[in-house]
């Protein structure tokens, strides 16, 4: 996978958010709120990690991993790990990934890292365009 631009780490909200829950000026009803197709997402395509949940201290957390970017076409928005990342990041300009940690026990989640991947350059750059039409490649010849 080549290197990770824009990174960004949202440990200090993180550390922000739990500090609020243990302070009691928030529920932890509020903070373990997961949707459930992310849930379901964490199930079936999430990766484990070796760490603890913050809440509930009863499961370790799994990192979800979507991705988003104008290329991408149907593939936006969808979840996608590590490996599948290495090869979209040699296929597509750029696009941003969004790493979410989701306790499946307690329902804990919250945005862990944000960072885009590409080889930098748009899709018509690197030949990998749509087919010229008709019209087009007439057009090059009578030049």
């Amino acid at each position: 996978m080549g290197p990770k631009r824009s990174v960004v780490d949202y440990g200090l909200a993180r550390r922000a958010t739990l500090a609020s829950v243990l302070s009691g000026h928030t529920t932890v009803a509020d903070v373990c709120d997961a949707h459930p197709y992310l849930l379901r997402a964490a199930k079936f395509h999430g990766e484990a990690t070796e760490t603890g949940c913050p809440i509930c201290r009863k499961t370790k957390l799994t990192h979800v991993t979507y991705v988003y970017g104008d290329e991408l076409g149907r593939y936006e928005g969808r979840v996608r790990q590590s490996p599948e990342l290495a090869e979209m990041a040699t296929e597509y300009g750029e696009f941003r990934v969004y790493v979410v940690e989701v306790c499946q026990s307690c329902g804990w989640n919250h945005l862990a890292l944000s960072y885009v991947l590409g080889t930098g350059e748009p899709r018509s750059r690197r030949g990998t365009d749509e087919p010229r039409s008709r019209r087009g490649r007439q057009a090059q010849a009578s030049e």
